[in-house]
């Protein structure tokens, strides 16, 4: 018996019962289906179909095709696949399979090229792309709008890095974040995600609000810059920046736990990961009063910060407690937590935005900067500069429909 290999093409308006009318012509003929890929933009649908028949047959097939797809309304058409060819295919799937998801309030047809022809010029090929977002009326605009695409891509890359470089540059100058992982079974299983706290989870830097309240605002807020540059080392500035709220009554750190600035997005996020069973941490350098405030409210599983010495007075003495939680010991407590929960390091996530924040971004699996300073965005894998943070959605794959009401944009 002689066989061939035929691409069957189905495009036209979508219509319930298309596929299973296809496949019961398919299936009287015994054909082999061999690749099937379907995709449906504005119930337009394009179809493609991969079969291995008898050649005796074929002519059959393809003609009982034509009927139902003049029946159907929609256009058919059929190319022959040589051996050689096919095999040349099956080659392929030996190579490497990447994603590429680019994110921000509007993504375009200039953001789109931009992207597509970076990973043309590595010689890897686009062979699935996906919208993440929901649909956006024109009507009934919604606020905090924001838009996703996520490129599958397949390809040897020689050079992550330069290609890494490349999207990095683009970045700003076209307005989209963007995130380039490699998709294996650890980017589908990620369980672990720890956040920073200061200008992450919360829009501001509780020591200067600490400081702001003593009246040395100025003086903390320049060590904090420097700090957060990269500029000072951390372990000194947090003793000098801690040693400058002496005397201040701890009662303040109640009422400006109270009225923290949470950043957009931050309940979405925590909601969903919750509902997902993501385990979540805060390590922070700051301090423990405020990552327990959020841990409460959120329901955060592990907090690491820096603890504040109080006198028998009630005031803060200028010293802290125990080791402090710098970038080093960040990393550290990410392995911990990750040993303790029984997860691969490969499955953990962390976000953050200072320098502070570069061994844990660089440890885990999946390191995001998160409106991140220059340097800290410059030697991050991943970014988020344009949306809020439950951008980190996106990048772990999740659609907005998946996620029903949780998905949708508030």
């Amino acid at each position: 018996m002689e066989y061939e290999q035929i691409l069957i093409r189905i495009s036209g308006k979508d219509r319930s019962g298309l596929t299973a009318d296809i496949m019961a012509i398919l299936a009287r003929y015994d054909a082999q289906v061999l690749d099937i890929g379907q995709a449906d933009i504005h119930s337009s649908l394009t179809m493609g179909i991969l079969i291995r028949i008898d050649a005796a047959s074929s002519g059959s097939v393809m003609k009982e095709l034509l009927f139902k797809a003049t029946e159907l309304g929609v256009t058919i058409g059929f190319a022959p696949v040589t051996d050689d060819e096919y095999e040349e295919w099956v080659g392929r799937q030996g190579k490497n399979r990447y994603i590429l998801t680019i994110l921000g309030r509007s993504i375009g047809a200039t953001q789109i090229e931009a992207a597509a022809k970076v990973v043309a010029e590595h010689g890897l090929n686009i062979d699935n792309i996906r919208r993440l977002t929901g649909r956006m009326s024109l009507r009934n605009p919604v606020q905090n709008v924001r838009s996703c695409v996520e490129f599958s891509v397949r390809g040897n890359l020689t050079d992550r890095g330069v290609l890494q470089s490349q999207l990095m540059r683009l970045s700003p100058e076209m307005g989209f974040d963007f995130s380039f992982q490699r998709d294996d079974m650890y980017r589908r299983m990620r369980r672990l995600i720890c956040f920073d706290m200061d200008s992450t989870l919360i829009q501001a830097e509780c020591i200067d609000e600490l400081a702001a309240r003593h009246g040395v605002g100025e003086q903390v807020a320049a060590i904090t810059a420097a700090a957060m540059r990269g500029e000072i080392d951390f372990r000194e500035s947090f003793t000098r920046r801690v040693a400058l709220l002496k005397g201040l009554d701890v009662s303040v750190m109640q009422d400006i736990a109270e009225h923290l600035p949470i950043t957009e997005g931050v309940e979405r996020l925590m909601s969903v990961l919750k509902t997902c069973g993501y385990k979540i941490a805060i390590l922070s350098g700051g301090f423990t009063f405020f990552g327990e405030y959020l841990q409460k409210r959120f329901g955060i599983d592990y907090v690491y910060a820096n603890e504040l010495e109080v006198g028998e007075d009630g005031r803060l003495t200028g010293r802290y407690v125990g080791d402090v939680v710098d970038g080093q010991r960040k990393a550290d407590l990410l392995r911990l937590i990750a040993q303790m929960e029984k997860v691969n390091l490969a499955q953990t996530i962390a976000v953050g935005d200072g320098a502070n924040d570069l061994p844990m971004l660089s440890t885990a699996g999946l390191g995001i900067a998160f409106h991140a300073k220059p340097r800290v965005v410059a030697n991050a894998r991943q970014s988020i500069n344009t949306i809020g943070i439950d951008g980190v959605l996106y990048f772990l794959g999740f659609k907005d429909t998946y996620l029903g009401e949780l998905g949708k944009l508030s």
